[in-house]
Formats: structure tokens, sequence, C-alpha cells
């Protein structure tokens, strides 16, 4: 399956195509725990440090989360969505729901909004408010995956288990038509699976979910407003952790062999919440 044409592809950099075949220095013959692909979502949204936050706007407000812990037993998004509506109206007044960029309603509960520093103190004084804090933007950094985590590199494999297994990946986004990423011998997802894939991105039964998001709407004209990766980064990482196996591979022409990721059988559901400038707070919560 290949991305279809609206994802702008041609606005890439050349040297993405060449980077998607030639991530081979992490992962080959490599293989991993079963719970290790839960742990590498993880590490792919922590293994970055903070970088200097965006200037306010002339408004004096800029992002911030709204922390209420957990969501109620029985709550519905629905219902959620309205109960944080009601409270930011609350402090700012009837009509102001509209400084809502996110609400999360589904690992916690809460949401990200404009607001003053004023306003987000009076924010955190509210009932059933645990927290505000102001979204902070972070750098990628890539490691040596298998070392820094102390993984073993032998580990007996199970292709029938890892096929029923989807690893979310929360990076930059993935390149589709990376020879690592092809769906061919792999049938239907599991049918456990209730993800979905952004309307101008065309999922496979190897990358079965894709989604973007962008809370402040603020995106630079090398961003591309989709889950295609537009910086190599997510491509590499999803790779490293179930990249398929593709032989004959080498980076120019260095370390020729046979690539693999730690579960080369495991589906992929790609979050882009890095762009060109980094990776948003709000953005990684939106993408749980």
């Amino acid at each position: 399956k290949r991305c279809k044409r609206s994802c702008a592809a041609s606005r890439l950099p050349h040297r993405l195509a060449a980077k998607s075949e030639m991530m081979a220095s992490e992962r080959t013959s490599l293989s991993l725990p079963s719970w290790a692909p839960f742990f590498l979502l993880f590490l792919a949204v922590l293994s970055s440090c903070a970088a200097n936050h965006d200037a306010a706007p002339a408004s004096g407000r800029k992002v911030y989360i709204v922390y209420m812990g957990h969501l109620p037993e029985g709550t519905v998004p629905t219902d959620a969505e309205a109960a944080h509506k009601d409270l930011l109206d609350r402090v700012l007044g009837s009509g102001s729901s509209s400084n809502i960029l996110h609400s999360y309603k589904r690992s916690f509960n809460g949401f990200c909004a404009m607001l003053s520093e004023e306003e987000a103190k009076s924010m955190a004084a509210m009932d059933g408010v645990v927290s505000v804090f102001p979204s902070k933007t972070k750098k990628l950094h890539t490691t040596r995956s298998w070392d820094f985590m102390s993984f073993p590199s032998n580990v007996l494999r199970s292709s029938s288990a890892e096929s029923n297994m989807i690893v979310g990946m929360i990076d930059t986004g993935i390149w589709p038509s990376s020879k690592s990423f092809d769906d061919k011998g792999f049938g239907p997802p599991p049918s456990k699976w209730k993800g979905s894939c952004a309307s101008n991105f065309e999922c496979s039964n190897k990358i079965v979910g894709a989604r973007f998001y962008r809370a402040d709407g603020k995106f630079a004209d090398v961003d591309v407003r989709s889950p295609l990766d537009s910086e190599g980064h997510g491509s590499h990482t999803a790779s490293t952790v179930a990249g398929k196996e593709v032989s004959d591979v080498s980076l120019y022409g260095l370390g020729l062999g046979t690539a693999r990721g730690g579960v080369p059988s495991a589906r992929i559901a790609a979050y882009k919440v890095c762009w060109s400038d980094g990776c948003q707070d709000a953005d990684i919560l939106a993408a749980f």
C-alpha cells in the first residue's frame, strides 16, 4: 500500500527516501522480549529534552495543559468534552470554549487551551483540577536503543504472537513506502484493533493506524500535514521496533546485510506529534 498523493510527498527532502531504506545499523539480527515494544513507545516520547518555549502571542496567551486526573468510571468522551468546556466557561466567561485546542478523554481527563498566566492560575484553583502547566517543546534524540535499554539480542520469537501485537509509535510519523513496512504476507489486523487512519493517509495490514496532531495549528512551510514522515526519525524508530526483514541493505555501502526490527511481524500504529520545530507536550498527550 502507498500513501495517497495528497500527502504532498513531492515536497519532502530527497534524502528521506534513502534514509527509509538505510536504517539497518540498530536493527540487524535483533529481537525483543514481548513487553519491549510497549516500553519503546514511551522511549520514543521520553528520549527528548526540553527546548526553549515558543514566544507567547500578542494576546499574552499560550498553550496550557489542564490535568484533571483519571476519567470517572462510565464517562463517555462527549460528556468529558462538555465538562471541559463548562469549566473553561466558568473561568473565562461564557462562549470561551473555542479556546480549547484538544480534549483528553481516553487515557486521562483534561484538555489543553490558550490561556494567559493569570487565567492558568485561576484554572488551577478550580475544584476538580489537579494541575495546570504550560506545554513545552521537546527535541528528538537518537541513541543506541538496545545498548541503552540493555536488551538481549537473541530471543526466541513467535511470529503468530507478534502479528497480534500492535506497537504504537509517537514520533515524526512514518514513511509507508519503505520496504520495512511492506504488508506482503500480513493478514487483516487483530479484531481488537479499534484505531483509525487520517483521511489523507492510506493504511495497510502492516501500518494499521496513522494520525497526526498539532494543537496550536502552527505548521511551518516544510511540515507535511499528514502522518507522512518528513523528518525521518519516526520511520527510523518504527523500523527499529517492528521493521520487516529486508535483505541486502546498507548505509551508503557500509554495513551490508539483512535488516529487521525486534518484532518484525508486529503491526504499527504511527502517531505524528513531532514537527520541524520539535514535539509539543500538548500533542504528545493527545496521541495517547
